[in-house]
């Protein structure tokens, strides 16, 4: 399987295209620095480095152009002032549908998620008001999967840490998991991405996911 990632030096990305790799799957590693995957590029004839510019529609579409799935951990600033996660994901769906692509993966936050009388959690009066400029922007992105023809999968977690795999995590369709932790370790975030991908899982659903 080839599978593009963007985002792929952030703290899930990078983690993405390891266990990828790990696999042997091809992999494609989409960024504006990739320099920390250079070496490995060179020495990894299933991984290929591309430097390249969100917002260049030639770029997107040559970074997509061997994949079979297409997985999208996008990050940016949290106050409003970065539109990298909507615009981005609008670039990329634009792209897949031009070529014929239609499996993504795309990383969003746990306001997505479905409140117990079925309205979002980012839309409860009791919302983190600090979380609320980057939930809309996971909105945006999230209503531009649902208008597209696309065979898409949203996470939506809440806290990621900055660590490995643990292997210990619980996962539910549009709903927060139950127990949860609100926390998720960035390999098992991939983990659990790179699964959903390989495996055809969670077709055009959310997932809570959570570490127990």
């Amino acid at each position: 399987m080839h599978i593009t990632v963007f985002g792929a030096t952030g703290q899930v990305g990078k983690r993405i295209v390891q266990q990828a790799l790990n696999q042997g799957n091809q992999v494609t590693a989409f960024g504006r620095n990739v320099e920390s995957l250079i070496d490995q590029d060179n020495i990894n004839e299933k991984l290929t480095a591309q430097k390249g510019y969100l917002f260049d529609e030639k770029d997107v579409a040559k970074a997509i152009d061997k994949a079979d799935v297409i997985i999208s951990v996008l990050g940016g600033a949290s106050d409003g002032s970065d539109k990298t996660r909507s615009l981005g994901i609008k670039q990329i769906i634009n792209q897949m549908q031009k070529k014929g692509k239609k499996r993504i993966i795309a990383l969003g936050g746990m306001g997505i998620l479905n409140a117990e009388d079925n309205t979002l959690l980012l839309h409860a009066e009791d919302y983190p008001e600090e979380y609320l400029a980057v939930g809309m922007e996971h909105l945006k992105a999230f209503e531009l999967l649902l208008e597209s023809n696309l065979d898409w999968t949203f996470f939506c977690p809440a806290d990621i840490h900055d660590k490995d795999e643990t292997g210990i995590f619980i996962t539910s369709v549009n709903y927060a998991p139950d127990p949860n932790h609100f926390r998720i370790n960035a390999g098992d975030l991939a983990m659990a991405m790179l699964k959903a991908a390989t495996n055809q899982e969670y077709i055009q659903q959310r997932v809570g996911i959570s570490n127990y």
